[in-house]
C-alpha cells in the first residue's frame, strides 16, 4: 500500500509505539485520526478524537466522527491501546484483570467491527494488531496479561482468513521489551537502552503496511537483540 493520501486510525495515539507510528504515517502523507485519552500530536493532517476503547459506545461514536469527516472511508487500523499488570494471578485484583480484558481484547474487537464493513464495502485496507511476546509463550506471573494478548492472536489468525478475500490484510505484530511507560504498573520492571525503541517498531509496522498488495505479512515477531544487554 502506497501511504500517501492514506486515511488511518490509530489507537492509544499519545505515546509509545502509536504516537511513533502516528508520526510515521503522517511523514509518509496520510491522514490520521487518533485515538485515546491525552493528545500529544499537532499536525495539519492529525485529528485526535478523545476515545476510551473500553467502551463500545465510546468507540462506535469516534468512528461515526471519523466517517463523516472521510465520506465513509477508511484504509489502516492500528489497533495499539493496551496495558500491562503483572504478579502473581492469585494475588491480582480483579479490577486490573477487568482492565487489561476490557482494553486490550475488547478495545481490539470494537475497533475491528467499526473498520471492517467501510474495508470490505472498499475491497481494501489493513488491519494492524498489536499483540506481544506474551501471546507466543506463557511467562510466570504474567499469566493475565498473556491471556489477554493470546485473545488478540487467535482475533488476528482468524481475522485474516474471514477478510482476505475482501483485499483486506490482518498483521498481528509481537514486540518484545519496548523501552515506553508499559512497565509503569510494573515496578520492578525498568526500561533501559537495551529494549527495543518505540520508532524503531514503527518502522516495521509502517514497512509492513507499505508492502506490495499481494504481499501479506501476517504475524510480525519482533525482539530485542540483546534484552538484558551484552554478556561479561
Amino acid at each position: 500500500m502506497k501511504i500517501n493520501n492514506k486515511i488511518a486510525v490509530v489507537t492509544g495515539v499519545s505515546k509509545g509505539i502509536g504516537y511513533h507510528t502516528t508520526l510515521a504515517l503522517l511523514n509518509k502523507g496520510a491522514t490520521v485520526f487518533g485515538l485515546g485519552r491525552n493528545n500529544t500530536i499537532e499536525h495539519a493532517n492529525y485529528t485526535f478524537i478523545s476515545c476510551d476503547v473500553r467502551n463500545y459506545e465510546s468507540v462506535k461514536q469516534a468512528f461515526e466522527t471519523i466517517y463523516i469527516h472521510t465520506n465513509n472511508t477508511l484504509h489502516i487500523l492500528l489497533n495499539n491501546a493496551g496495558l500491562g499488570y503483572f504478579g502473581l494471578l492469585e494475588e491480582m485484583p480483579v479490577a486490573n484483570m477487568q482492565e487489561m480484558v476490557e482494553t486490550n481484547i475488547n478495545g481490539t474487537l470494537y475497533c475491528c467491527k467499526e473498520a471492517l464493513p467501510k474495508m470490505k464495502a472498499a475491497q481494501y485496507g489493513h488491519v494492524i494488531n498489536i499483540a506481544s511476546t506474551a501471546a507466543l509463550e506463557g511467562m510466570p506471573q504474567v499469566a493475565a496479561y498473556c491471556a489477554t494478548k493470546w485473545a488478540v492472536k487467535g482475533l488476528s489468525e482468524s481475522l485474516f482468513r474471514e477478510v482476505r478475500d475482501f483485499r483486506i490484510k490482518v498483521t498481528c505484530v509481537y514486540p518484545g521489551s519496548v523501552k515506553t511507560d508499559f512497565f509503569r504498573n510494573s515496578p520492578g520492571i525498568q526500561p533501559h537502552d537495551y529494549m527495543l525503541m518505540p520508532e524503531d517498531v514503527a518502522l516495521s509496522i509502517v514497512q509492513a503496511i507499505e508492502m506490495p498488495d499481494n504481499f501479506h505479512t501476517v504475524n510480525l515477531e519482533i525482539r530485542p537483540l540483546q534484552p538484558k544487554g551484552p554478556k561479561k
